[in-house]
């Protein structure tokens, strides 16, 4: 399947409903085909086409780096860093805990400082055990933040997105069209489609692959240890299939 530009996108959607610019402005429908993107990219919080890795140094001393920080240098992600997957360094991969687990291991009253073992997320910051000691390179697997589509982007441009999503964003599109021309019931059944079409792509896309076991229920803390390490087809918290 081909990619769709944000042009072949309008004018799908223009032909479907049988419109042209005069009853919904290319504004109107780069918003409307942006909500689809939107409603794609935050449908499934591990999609596979935005994993990327990345490093980043420690400061001696400094135990908290922001995901902006992390996105920069020396390993640069454009689009900036949504999650962090896992953490390891030149010796030992990092386990992450809670961080109510971090509380009380790591006392606010007690120094601690050396190589770090562990790491907790909030806030879209990293804090990592104990605080590091010395300069030392972390490699980090994360999740990167699509590039905006809609309003704004190019007409020749094509969504931050595999070319099978394209059809399914159109579907979305044409749904918004019908009911800002007041027909809610096709602006229903397209809606529908859209809905059906996003689980069917999304199982291909999220699905676990073959080499990969899943471990369900295990009573080991961490995945590492029983050889499934990837955390990206842990309980998601996006699409459950």
């Amino acid at each position: 399947m081909t990619s769709m530009t944000l042009q072949q996108m309008r004018d799908q959607v223009r032909s479907v409903v049988d419109i042209d610019a005069t009853d919904i402005s290319d504004t109107v429908l780069d918003n409307m085909i942006g909500q689809g993107f939107d409603t794609i990219v935050y449908s499934e919080k591990r999609w596979p086409f935005f994993e990327t890795s990345t490093t980043f140094n420690t400061v001696g001393g400094t135990k908290t780096y922001t995901l902006a920080s992390i996105a920069g240098s020396p390993d640069a992600i454009t689009q900036g860093v949504r999650e962090i997957m896992s953490l390891r360094n030149d010796d030992h991969v990092l386990e992450f805990i809670g961080n109510d687990n971090a509380d009380f291991i790591y006392p606010l009253n007690v120094t601690t400082s050396g190589q770090p073992w562990e790491w907790s997320f909030w806030n879209d910051t990293v804090t990592l055990y104990p605080t590091p000691d010395g300069a030392a390179t972390i490699y980090a697997r994360v999740m990167r933040n699509p590039t905006d589509f809609g309003v704004g982007s190019a007409s020749g441009s094509s969504p931050d997105l595999p070319a099978p999503f394209h059809p399914i964003l159109v579907t979305y599109a044409i749904a918004k069209a019908y009911l800002q021309q007041e027909d809610p019931v096709m602006a229903q059944q397209y809606l529908i489609q859209f809905q059906t079409d996003l689980d069917n792509i999304g199982r291909r896309y999220a699905d676990v692959p073959a080499p990969q076991p899943m471990v369900a229920n295990s009573r080991i803390a961490t995945r590492y240890a029983v050889g499934t390490g990837g955390l990206r087809y842990s309980s998601s918290g996006g699409v459950i299939w």
